[in-house]
């Protein structure tokens, strides 16, 4: 009886590893990530790739939960590549990983379905926080990935100009108020700290986000953030 309740015990820790695929073609950087990640007890880099084609390969193989991806890949790029394995395994999560500093770029990775965007001189405990949030099926976008994006758009300080302009039949018009916490998504602020900067309870804060999705007809922050970005709602 004890020695099944051990095991017990021990299956129930091991599904608690998150098994993580990195797709990156710098070597130094992928033994880098994989050092640091596989100090985590929760984490287990289970198989690394130098180019897209290939990781596509071994991600079939070992079947990941989370996987990194660099954008700037040889032959498939990064974008390509997350749009193919999202066509394969739609439930897959994947982090998107560039060092490029080029908003267009920045704007074509929104879109190609990847859970999460950061610059690869992310703090890896802040990586690791990632991989365990975009696990549980968290989408973030980090703050200054948000802001490429914006810095490639122009910018209008008419918000009925943007109502009027951007509005069509399948989006609510947004508030005054749903606008300012629109802002506040797109540059990667949590709940918590929109309701900091307007000075409002966290509720409130998630009450307005919950608002702007059902409006702007998307499933998630990382699509309303896509979708403001792209249309020019910010």
């Amino acid at each position: 009886m004890i020695n099944a309740t051990k095991t017990k015990t021990e299956n129930e820790t091991a599904k608690k590893i998150i098994k993580v695929a990195i797709i990156e073609d710098f070597k130094l950087t992928r033994v880098g990530l994989r050092c640091a990640l596989n100090a985590n007890e929760d984490i287990n880099v289970v198989t690394e790739s130098e180019d897209a084609i290939t990781g596509l390969k071994s991600i079939e193989r070992e079947h990941p939960d989370v996987v990194l991806m660099d954008l700037g890949l040889p032959v498939m790029n990064g974008i390509e590549a997350t749009v193919k394995l999202k066509e394969m395994f739609p439930d897959m999560k994947v982090i998107a990983l560039t060092s490029h500093d080029r908003g267009e770029e920045v704007v074509a990775a929104l879109s190609s379905g990847a859970s999460a965007y950061c610059l690869k001189d992310i703090d890896p405990e802040k990586l690791a926080n990632v991989i365990r949030d975009v696990n549980e099926g968290v989408c973030w976008i980090d703050p200054v990935v948000s802001q490429l994006a914006l810095n490639s758009f122009p910018k209008s300080d008419n918000l009925n100009l943007l109502q009027n302009k951007h509005q069509d039949e399948t989006m609510v018009p947004l508030t005054e108020r749903e606008y300012e916490v629109l802002k506040h998504l797109v540059t990667g602020k949590s709940n918590t700290e929109i309701a900091k900067e307007l000075i409002v309870s966290v509720h409130t804060a998630k009450a307005h986000v919950c608002s702007i999705l059902q409006k702007m007809c998307v499933n998630d922050r990382v699509q309303a953030a896509v979708k403001a970005v792209r249309e020019g709602l910010v």
